[in-house]
């Protein structure tokens, strides 16, 4: 975090300390040279010292001594997890410290469905490596369409037992929601089947608030151009309404601001507190919208142990 706010002020002084901290890690990596818990924690502060110098632009816009910084880093922690097995050791920390080289690997075109697979397949329960893979496979990353839609269907049939076809839809999950093309090629039946598996198989609330958030902001505000790509939004963006009606029980204002910002990871968001004031403000509204029948008729709506109601005003 130094590091990057050191960058983020501009170009740091010669002397400024931005490689103490490292290496003092890389000098309990040594004492524990067999360990990849320690392994992987020293690689991952390799990759976020990486990402700092270089930031998020495009290549082009990154400063030759920026990139050089970044594939330093990325290198180093490339040689300090290949020392290590993910598959072998049984361990989903590893695999993922994995998948996230790709961002400085060469070769990740080759690599990103394999890496992810090992990961998902140690940790079929958390959708978050399913939700990455979907996105490091479109064109603009590491993938293309086809392979998109290949590996999300081997998704859905290896984590059948977890998800039902729910694995399809992790995988598009944020994959079609800046991209056109793959929202227009998607297989919308099955991935609103996905939609009924994951709820059916993970109820919580959090999931809950997760996919209505995402139908009815991350997909039904998004712009289109594309014609068939606008059928499939406005397609998922009605799931919204039986998702809020039938399971919907507590609202959790800030997976809605995140939802309105696409889930971007990169966000700073400056005041917690407003961030999640206007997830709460959006998510009202767009509750009070699914149900105006109800409220023109002098109902309100009161979210119970089962889901909302509604109750005469």
């Amino acid at each position: 975090m130094a590091v990057e706010h050191a960058l983020l002020d501009g170009t740091p002084a010669r002397d400024a300390p931005l490689m103490a901290g490292i290496e003092a890690l890389e000098s309990i990596l040594i004492e524990h040279e067999d360990s990849y818990p320690i392994a992987v924690i020293v690689a991952l502060a390799h990759m976020d010292l990486g990402w700092a110098w270089r930031g998020n632009g495009w290549d082009a816009d990154v400063p030759r001594r920026n990139r050089a910084a970044f594939d330093a880093h990325f290198e180093r922690a490339t040689d300090i997890l290949d020392r290590f097995c993910g598959v072998e050791s049984n361990s989903p920390l590893l695999a993922a410290a994995r998948c996230m080289l790709l961002g400085g690997a060469a070769n990740a075109h080759d690599r990103v469905a394999d890496d992810y697979e090992d990961l998902i397949d140690l940790n079929p329960l958390n959708p978050g490596p399913m939700r990455a893979m979907g996105n490091y496979l479109l064109p603009r990353w590491f993938g293309s369409y086809d392979q998109l839609e290949l590996e999300a269907r081997r998704t859905a049939a290896r984590t059948q037992d977890v998800w039902g076809a729910g694995g399809y839809t992790w995988v598009m999950f944020d994959a079609i929601s800046g991209d056109d093309t793959a929202c227009a090629r998607l297989d919308l039946p099955f991935f609103i089947e996905g939609l009924h598996d994951i709820l059916a198989r993970a109820p919580h609330q959090h999931t809950v608030n997760l996919l209505a958030a995402y139908c009815a902001k991350t997909i039904g505000i998004a712009p289109s151009t594309h014609d068939a790509a606008g059928h499939v939004r406005s397609s998922i963006a009605n799931c919204a309404d039986w998702i809020i009606r039938s399971h919907l029980k507590e609202l959790h204002p800030m997976i809605w601001a995140h939802a309105a910002q696409g889930f971007d990871n990169t966000l700073r968001v400056r005041s917690p507190r407003a961030f999640a004031a206007s997830g709460q403000e959006d998510a009202l509204r767009i509750i009070a919208g699914l149900f105006r029948r109800e409220i023109a008729a002098g109902h309100k709506i009161v979210f119970t142990n089962t889901g909302p109601v509604t109750q005469p005003g």
